[in-house]
């Protein structure tokens, strides 16, 4: 009995996501525009910083630049760190790597990630690197290989050949002759059904989590066979078995959360329902994006969305979810919100009170609007004030989630309160939102049966309108009472 009790609890372990996960904040950083460390740099051609981001160029933000910030981020509440690729790339945004075993020199190369990465740790928080394991750069050195060497490569079944000559840089009209993602001939398809690739792939994962990364963000991976996921996923926990494993899945993820592949993945469905009902209507709808719809949502819609969202049948799955309203590949929440700042406090709420980890795109803080990528990767404006209360507001709103650990792991039950309300009720918490421009919302009369608000405001948080009182919600805004209150 014992020995089976030990082997339903160790497949448990390997099955479900890590438990520090339900407690994580996480800021998502672009390091060539987070930040510039104070280090010199070498004197390389940088662009200015703050250039417009649609130009193919690198303005110089660095690993040690991050590092210079964390004292900002812990002040925010931010607990743990993803990057997007920090490998070798011709790319500033390093979705192109040619060396999956180093750290651009252009970022500080791997001193600056030692140096991060012991100081993140020393703080208590935690780091996620993004893995790119679909395709590579065609700097990438097996498939330079396969260029230089053509049929006579051993490289050749590293990647999916049609056709010979291979044309790295064809032009218009003319077939590279190779299998590549989204066809761009930059982005050569690895060959995961060939044994050495498999296996270098796992070494590289392998090899970042033995130097201390705590977590994967995996790119595109419904684009490779389940069975490297599965591989991966042993891999991974077989190293650390508190790494937390997250896909980018845009859609219905329950098949890759069945335990055998990701912990989690990008909450894509929360974060673009969340934009839609806060928005009231006024939203930028140019952005075209069938996995993620801007489009006016009414209360219903929203909380059937959300049904679907946490509907994978097991509570801990819920929990190691990635909860984002916006991302390096979509335009910035506060772009689709048409620079309604009251309208993305709403939308906050909503994502920072989920099961799961909130994550903040990095600026969303400092009010940052820009539009569909590359638009959405500027440079972190450090020279400019702190935006109030947009930056005061999310500080408050993490503050409270981490003093509500029973929150964090049960989650809110949410129910409309007519069109333009919601109320969200779980352990030690009443959140209350009014999405309308116009109306206030008199909650005596819209308050389920059995809800009653009564105390003070001593014991609450106000976002958006500061006349919002326990017996009505302002215009764009909500009211967060704590059990205290309630």
């Amino acid at each position: 009995m014992r020995l089976l009790q030990r082997t339903l609890a160790l497949r448990d372990a390997f099955a479900l996501p890590p438990a520090w996960v339900a407690d994580a904040v996480v800021y998502q950083v672009f390091p060539d525009r987070f930040r510039r460390g104070d280090r010199p740099q070498p004197p390389l051609a940088w662009m200015p910083w703050g250039s417009d981001p649609a130009l193919q160029g690198f303005q110089g933000g660095d690993l040690w630049g991050v590092c210079d910030a964390l004292d900002y981020l812990q002040d925010l509440g931010v607990s743990c760190l993803y990057l997007t690729p920090i490998f070798s790339s011709a790319a500033n945004h390093r979705y192109h790597a040619y060396d999956y075993l180093q750290v651009d020199p252009l970022l500080g190369g791997d001193a600056a990630f030692d140096a991060l990465l012991a100081e993140v740790h020393r703080r208590g928080m935690r780091m996620i690197l993004d893995g790119v394991f679909n395709h590579c750069g065609r700097g990438f050195w097996a498939f330079h290989h396969l260029l230089e060497n053509g049929e006579r490569s051993p490289y050749r079944d590293w990647f999916h050949v049609h056709g010979w000559p291979l044309r790295a840089y064809p032009s218009e009209g003319e077939a590279c002759g190779y299998s590549c993602w989204w066809n761009d001939p930059a982005l050569p398809k690895f060959n995961h059904r060939h044994p050495p690739v498999h296996d270098y792939l796992l070494q590289v994962g392998r090899h970042w989590l033995e130097r201390g990364i705590d977590r994967w963000r995996l790119d595109v991976p419904d684009e490779v066979p389940s069975s490297f996921w599965i591989a991966f996923r042993r891999m991974a926990r077989a190293v650390n078995p508190e790494a937390w494993i997250v896909g980018e899945i845009w859609g219905d993820a329950r098949a890759w959360l069945a335990g055998d592949q990701f912990d989690g993945v990008m909450n894509y469905r929360l974060g673009w329902s969340s934009l839609c009902w806060a928005a009231a209507g006024r939203l930028d709808q140019t952005y075209a994006n069938p996995h993620y719809p801007l489009q006016p949502l009414e209360t219903d819609a929203l909380l059937s969305i959300w049904h679907d969202c946490t509907n994978t049948g097991r509570l801990e799955v819920n929990r190691g979810q990635l909860n984002l309203l916006d991302s390096h590949d979509v335009p910035r929440a506060l772009h689709t919100l048409q620079g309604d700042t009251n309208a993305l406090a709403l939308a906050l709420v909503l994502v920072v009170f989920q099961l799961g980890a909130p994550c903040l795109y990095y600026g969303t803080e400092m009010g940052l609007q820009g539009g569909a990528e590359p638009g959405c990767r500027e440079a972190m404006p450090w020279d400019h004030p702190l935006p109030q209360p947009l930056h005061g507001t999310i500080r408050a709103l993490l503050a409270l989630r981490s003093r509500l650990p029973e929150l964090r792991q049960c989650g809110l039950r949410w129910r409309s309160l007519g069109r333009d309300g919601l109320i969200g009720e779980g352990p030690g918490l009443c959140v209350l939102l009014n999405r309308s421009r116009r109306q206030p919302l008199n909650l005596a009369a819209v308050l389920p049966m059995g809800v009653e608000i009564s105390g003070d405001l001593s014991n609450t948080l106000v976002v958006g309108a500061p006349d919002t009182s326990l017996s009505h919600l302002a215009p764009q805004s909500a009211l967060l009472i704590s059990r205290a209150a309630a």
